[in-house]
Formats: structure tokens, sequence, C-alpha cells
């Protein structure tokens, strides 16, 4: 019985669609980090591509205490609203994801989609509802009014990777501890906590980054004085393309990737030594 031949043309196709689009897709991704990059090195002054000759002169002028006086103190704002959103999402999100792994799946279902709606909601509409019902009870935009927005908006991050680990853990193990005669309290310290680590680590640099890097939220709950670093640097290109705009890409592209290598390196997992 003859055996049928593979036509080939489907599958230089399949390849052809697959590693051209992808190709595409990736240069789509990378060409706008590249370009920014190349311009915050730039001997010019102004935003213009190609840059003209290479200096570091817009790096060192970022570091001018005088010069950049604004654009440190925003940066400084930005840095401690993500520190306390960070900290704000591990008071909320821990618990809730401890809590709803002891629960029944229908409960689950019920009141997960309540924690993960601010991840569906425009962070635009949030930032102005926000406003309207803190001016409605007596508050006034503020840096803490700005963390707890960003709280509430990124906040869910750090619960969906959270519980994505929590559901891998085996809960034989909490059990074991408990018929030890561990407490609860030292149970969730040496055998909850360390298991949740990666999740919790992994969700503390989405929350962190997406916080840094937010623009909706803080335009609506932020006042005057806490001036953040994106809206800084809106306001750095509608006024004279200011190259410092491309330096501050630079520092915040290097201090993400930084933060990848660090997380990869961290939640890597170890070898057991049965893999040894």
């Amino acid at each position: 019985m003859l055996k049928q031949r593979d036509n080939p043309v489907p599958a230089l196709l399949y390849k052809v669609f697959v590693y051209g689009f992808g190709t595409l897709c990736v240069i789509y991704l990378v060409a706008p980090i590249v370009i920014a990059l190349m311009m915050s090195f730039t001997s010019g002054q102004t935003l213009k591509y190609p840059p003209q000759g290479f200096s570091l002169r817009w790096y060192e002028a970022l570091l001018d205490p005088v010069r950049s006086a604004t654009e440190q103190s925003a940066a400084w704002n930005s840095l401690k609203i993500a520190v306390l959103a960070v900290l704000g999402a591990l008071v909320f999100a821990v618990p809730a994801t401890i809590g709803l792994t002891r629960m029944k799946r229908r409960s689950v279902s019920t009141i997960e989609p309540l924690l993960l709606a601010p991840l569906v909601l425009p962070s635009l509409v949030y930032g102005l509802a926000a406003l309207i019902v803190a001016n409605f009870i007596g508050f006034q935009p503020s840096l803490w009014l700005t963390v707890i927005g960003h709280v509430v908006v990124f906040g869910p991050l750090m619960y969906r990777a959270a519980s994505v680990v929590a559901q891998g853990i085996n809960p034989s193990l909490a059990e074991a501890s408990t018929t030890m005669g561990a407490s609860w309290f030292m149970t969730l310290r040496r055998v909850t906590l360390p298991l949740l680590m990666p999740g919790i680590l992994a969700g503390a640099f989405l929350v962190f980054i997406q916080s840094l890097d937010n623009v909706s939220v803080s335009l609506f709950l932020a006042d005057a004085k806490t001036t953040v670093l994106p809206l800084r640097m809106f306001a750095l290109i509608e006024e004279s393309l200011d190259v410092r705009v491309a330096a501050i890409s630079g520092l915040l592209i290097a201090v993400t990737l930084l933060g990848l290598l660090v997380a990869r390196r961290v939640l890597a997992p170890r070898p057991t030594p049965e893999n040894a």
C-alpha cells in the first residue's frame, strides 16, 4: 500500500505566517524602546531621530538638583506612591488569596469577579469616579488618595499572581503542620507564606511597575503638590520636546529590565535532589 506524502505547501505557509508575523510583532514592540534609548543619548537640543551625535548630557541633566528639581521631586513622589501601593496591595491581596483558597468553589466564583473587577474597568473612568466620590465625602486630591486609587486599581494584579501559585499548593502541607501542633500563625509564617512568596513577589513587581507608570488615576487623584513622573513627562513634551523625557524613559526601561532579571533569578524553580 502506497504511503501518502505530506503536502509541503501548507507547512511552509504556516511557518511563513508564524515566523513572519511573529517577527513583525517583536519588531513593533521592541523598535520604540530602541528608538527611545537612542534618542536619550543624543547631543542635540531636542527630541529628534536619528539622534545628533552621542552624549550623556541629558542623563547628567537629570541628576542636576537645580535644573531637574521638579523632575526629581516627581520621581520621588512616583516612587513613594508605587511602594505604598505595593504595601497596600499586600494588606488585602494576600489574606484574600489565603481565604479564598479555603472556600468552596461556588463561593469563590461569586467573590473573585468582584476582586478582579478593577482590572476590567478602565482606569480613566475609575479615576474620574473616585474623584467625584472623594469630593462628595469631603476628601481632596492628595498623595494618600492617589495611593488608595492605585491599590484599588492595581492590587488585583497581586491577588491574581498569588492565587495562581496558591492553586498549586497542596493543602495537606498546612494540615500536616497543624496536626504536628503548630499554631495557625506559625503555619502561616513557616508554611503558607513561603509557598506563596513567588506569587507575592511577582504581584509586587507588577503593582510597582503599573503604579510607577500610571497616568489616568494620578491625573484625577493627585493634588498640585504631588506631581508624578508620568504627568511631568507629558508636560515636558508639551512645553519644549525636552530630551530629558527620553533620558527618563531610558532609566525606566533599565529599571524594568533589571526588575525582570531579578524576578527571573529569584522566582526560578530550584532543582530538586531527584533532578540534580
